[in-house]
């Protein structure tokens, strides 16, 4: 299909307490559980995106060669008045395009998606979310837990080659 990536992963990338553990979440436990256990390949910013090249470009290329993407919702992201660019093109080229399916993680209890984009609540009344229940702990959950389980339901099927 020419995709080079299983999900593309987007995220709020202030740096408060809140986004610590999203940050240790994106960088440590998911690539853990998704990569190292799953064999899954994802992009995330920072990591195969490098800050100083062509973001707004490289971040389109990667969106459009991912065949997932994984929006992380935290209260930090639904109450950003400037939504970030590649959460912008990816809801684009999920929704306009139908070029990708979007897998929503909540990382903690939001209440009320009032205050979300319109595009986001489109996919919650679509697909709903992927709950995260375990309090911000340093000892990532097992790829066996309901969690992982329901996030690998929504990933592209892996073909391994033999």
């Amino acid at each position: 299909d020419g995709k080079i990536y299983d999900a593309y992963v987007i995220f709020p990338k202030n740096h408060t307490n809140e986004a610590n553990f999203v940050e240790y979440f994106v960088y440590q436990i998911m690539p853990d559980i998704l990569e190292n256990q799953c064999g899954y390949k994802l992009c995330i910013y920072g990591r195969d995106i490098y800050p100083g090249e062509d973001t707004a470009h490289a971040i389109e290329k990667t969106i459009q060669k991912s065949r997932r993407l994984i929006i992380l919702l935290t209260r930090q992201l639904i109450n950003c008045e400037e939504h970030a660019y590649d959460q912008h093109l990816a809801l684009y080229n999920a929704l306009i395009l139908n070029d990708t399916k979007v897998i929503l993680l909540e990382m903690e209890t939001i209440g009320t998606y009032e205050k979300l984009q319109e595009s986001l609540k489109f996919i919650i009344r679509q697909q709903g979310t992927v709950k995260w229940k375990e309090k911000h702990t340093v000892h990532p959950q097992s790829s066996n837990s309901k969690f992982w389980k329901q996030v690998r339901y929504h990933m592209p099927l892996i073909f391994k080659s033999s």
